[in-house]
């Protein structure tokens, strides 16, 4: 058989790809991402009793617009990536702006702070627990997320796993600020970041295994 003669009988029955699937299949993963982490939130820890205090505090507004602006950068990089040749290209400073702007945010703060409170503002009440339980509400996001990633067709996998656990991360993040007491910029611009980023390094490490296809 002549290879026009073949090309022609592979795409002769060939329909428009669906550009709609990497949203639709996506939207399900941050829904499930969502509800799994309240679920686990409302039976683990609970809700910080002060929040309707809190929601006219615009201080705590901004404490949920950093995970919420990450889990829109990790969106918009992995929805690249789960595309065969898509170029991530500036979609990178999505996830950079929010990360640089409370990092900047903890060291003015930090720095007009007196020296005697300085750690207490980066360690808050809860440094030891906080990774570790917003990796905890992760848990149902880093599944539905990566079962997204697993029907589309990434080739960076590590690359891939990573953006994928981070969104998971972010998500699990907002989340848990409905529980977290801590309202210093200090604590987020460190363990904030520390709890996105061990979803984020355990989906670099699994991807190899759970994106090959």
């Amino acid at each position: 058989m002549k290879t026009d003669d073949l090309v022609a009988l592979l795409t002769n029955n060939a329909e428009p790809a669906d550009q709609t699937m990497t949203a639709r299949r996506y939207t399900w993963a941050i829904v499930i991402s969502a509800v799994g982490a309240v679920a686990l939130l409302l039976t683990g820890y609970g809700i910080r009793p002060d929040l309707s205090v809190m929601l006219g505090t615009p201080l705590f507004w901004t404490k949920l617009a950093f995970p919420a602006l990450m889990a829109v950068g990790a969106f918009l990089v992995v929805a690249r990536l789960a595309r065969p040749g898509a170029q991530v290209g500036r979609r990178w400073t999505a996830m950079a702006i929010p990360v640089a702007a409370v990092v900047v945010a903890a060291m003015l703060t930090l720095g007009f702070a007196p020296a005697s409170e300085r750690l207490a503002m980066v360690l808050g009440v809860s440094w030891r627990s906080c990774p570790f339980n917003i990796a905890y509400l992760a848990v149902p996001g880093f599944i539905a997320t990566f079962w997204a990633m697993k029907g589309m067709a990434p080739t960076r996998l590590r690359t891939a796993g990573a953006a994928t656990g981070l969104l998971s991360g972010a998500v699990a993040t907002l989340i848990y600020c409905l529980h977290c007491p801590e309202m210093e910029v200090a604590f987020w611009a460190v363990w904030y970041i520390a709890g996105m980023l061990i979803p984020t390094v355990i989906g670099a490490l699994l991807a190899p295994r759970l994106l090959r296809w």
